[in-house]
């Protein structure tokens, strides 16, 4: 009888957390129109999400080549010209935005995931738990992520957006656990946190309805900063080569125009199309992090 009230009550308290989230949403919306960087920011954002939903079938990419147009200056049939086997660029760009973002958000999913739950578990638990899990964090920040990133690739095979998100995200969650673990074990010591333990109430209604609500801004904001690098790492590892070719990636575009050597004028043109792509999201997702915090942190508000 007990277990079924325990079961019960924990039931309840994630129902609870996950009605409040909504209530909270709702006033999130009202305040995130109330920022113009954040709207900046989602607008761009929005724009390269419908591109990669609706560009391909309005533009669709022909891989097929074709040597007789090789190196098209720009025009109204093709606007980014065509590249040396004859395909249209502006197509492949179009058509590579689709899987840059499927990485981009799975590899968000996967981190905020991982470090958000390792983080409230070091944090709210401590002892030993807490020992373990920040020195396995501590691993996983004193190591450079990038050469991390290069040698996983070429271990493991990469050819789905999946499975590059998740070489990704295997070494981007150490960051927000140690960030997240603070946060809990500040909020832990507070008053309303205390009067609950002090009534025994479940540890699911602890995290659930009192603790995720207080850090879930910061994880939104970490949410958008974990796609922006995400997107530099999997442009990165495409750009040397390891994962599985495609020839509409960014990083793939990019590595095709410079190992056709720079010299040639028409090749830095090409490379200079995905690259404006990866600046002007590197700008969204940045305008849309710093927006959310000025929107959400109270301390900023209050400077």
């Amino acid at each position: 009888m007990m277990n079924k009230t325990h079961s019960t009550s924990r039931f309840s308290a994630v129902g609870a957390f996950f009605q409040g989230l909504g209530s909270s949403a709702a006033r999130g919306c009202r305040k995130f129109f109330s920022n113009g960087k954040t709207i900046a920011g989602f607008a761009i954002l929005a724009f390269f999400v419908l591109v990669a939903v609706f560009g391909p079938l309005i533009f669709p990419y022909d891989p097929d080549t074709d040597m007789a147009s090789a190196y098209l200056m720009p025009s109204w049939e093709h606007p980014f010209g065509t590249d040396w086997l004859g395909r249209d660029v502006f197509r492949q760009v179009i058509a590579g935005t689709g899987s840059v973002l499927e990485i981009a958000f799975y590899s968000a999913v996967f981190t905020v995931v991982l470090g958000t739950v390792l983080g409230i578990v070091s944090g709210y638990l401590g002892g030993w738990v807490d020992k373990v899990i920040m020195a396995v964090t501590n691993i996983f920040l004193s190591i450079p992520s990038f050469p991390i990133y290069l040698l996983l690739a070429a271990i493991v095979t990469i050819n789905t957006p999946v499975s590059l998100s998740v070489i990704i995200s295997i070494w981007s969650w150490a960051g927000l656990c140690r960030a997240v673990r603070v946060q809990i074990m500040s909020l832990k010591e507070r008053d309303f946190i205390q009067i609950c333990s002090v009534m025994h109430m479940s540890k699911a209604h602890i995290i659930f309805k009192e603790l995720l609500p207080n850090v879930f801004s910061y994880i939104a904001i970490n949410f958008v900063m974990a796609m922006r690098n995400a997107i530099m790492a999997s442009v990165g590892i495409m750009l040397v080569g390891l994962a599985a070719y495609d020839p509409t990636n960014w990083g793939a575009i990019i590595n095709a125009a410079r190992t056709k050597g720079l010299m040639n004028v028409k090749n830095i043109y090409i490379l200079l199309y995905p690259l404006l792509c990866i600046v002007v999201f590197q700008i969204s997702t940045l305008l849309l992090a710093n927006g959310l915090d000025e929107t959400l942190n109270p301390r900023l508000k209050v400077m």
